[in-house]
């Protein structure tokens, strides 16, 4: 299936604007969250923008907050909350109910200021996109999902000890694999900004570092 089209949705304009906007907003409220997805790729690149909002609660009581102001959505398939501004959504993981390949308790170990938000760090990030990808490889979201993965490993700075670190920890060594799978398959070098000859130069650096 060809990805092009539905891809342009993700980052049109007006929608990204609209979700940066909110996204902002809600950071003025009082909760506390840490930024992941696709915002928190960006923040950590200045390449792609996003259309939906990612959030993960440091403290599990924000959600009565969340509750008394907005409308809250339970998704008990997806082991999230959700919360919709028309067209933009703000998808909301908390601890002991969404399942991440990193506890959202621990999360706050790996953050880090960025514009004023608290944004997962880019080798945390890096395997939660890894994640996303995996349960939705056969989709447009599992495309824009390997797009952010390539976009963190070419243009943001990958501590990749500390990823082994992180893999480590939380048993996820099979992911070092995959991610030099999705490397060496990965052929999109238009949506990163890069002519062929430039794109073959970075991916074959980052092959080298992941041997």
């Amino acid at each position: 299936m060809h990805w092009r089209l539905k891809l342009a949705d993700f980052w049109n304009s007006l929608l990204t604007e609209k979700s940066w906007d909110i996204l902002i907003k809600i950071s003025k409220e009082k909760f506390n969250f840490i930024v992941i997805g696709g915002w928190a790729a960006y923040l950590h690149t200045n390449l792609h923008k996003s259309k939906d909002i990612d959030i993960a609660l440091t403290n599990i009581r924000d959600l009565d907050f969340l509750k008394s102001k907005y409308i809250l959505k339970k998704n008990d398939r997806l082991k999230k909350y959700e919360i919709s501004f028309d067209e933009i959504d703000v998808d909301i993981y908390v601890s002991y109910f969404s399942e991440l390949p990193i506890p959202i308790e621990d999360l706050k170990q790996y953050s880090t200021k960025i514009e004023g938000l608290n944004v997962v760090k880019p080798e945390a990030l890096l395997i939660l996109k890894q994640a996303a990808e995996s349960d939705r490889k056969n989709s447009v979201k599992g495309e824009k999902d390997r797009i952010d993965i390539m976009t963190l490993l070419l243009f943001s700075s990958i501590d990749f000890k500390i990823y082994d670190e992180l893999l480590k920890k939380y048993k996820l060594e099979d992911y070092f694999s995959k991610l030099k799978e999705t490397v060496t398959i990965f052929k999109d070098y238009n949506y990163l900004n890069l002519n062929p000859r430039e794109f073959k130069i970075k991916k074959n650096k980052i092959l080298k570092e992941l041997k």
